[in-house]
């Protein structure tokens, strides 16, 4: 699996002046980083982690999703 194919939805949180990055596809995967370039790396590294887990786990791995 290609973390680049995965939906990333990066919002910015005025209260600790980051960006958040959720990825909807992957329950509970979420990191944030202080520039928005920081975010998008640190979302990649989280994609990995949790696909890495979910193998190790034997738990199925969703299938990144197109919505046009």
């Amino acid at each position: 699996m290609n973390p680049d194919h995965y939906s990333k939805l990066i919002q910015w949180d005025p209260r600790d002046n980051i960006y958040v990055v959720t990825i909807p596809e992957l329950a509970g995967c979420r990191t944030h980083g202080d520039t928005y370039e920081e975010a998008i790396k640190n979302a990649l590294g989280v994609i990995e982690l949790w696909i890495e887990d979910a193998q190790k786990a034997g738990e199925p791995i969703p299938q990144p999703t197109f919505a046009a």
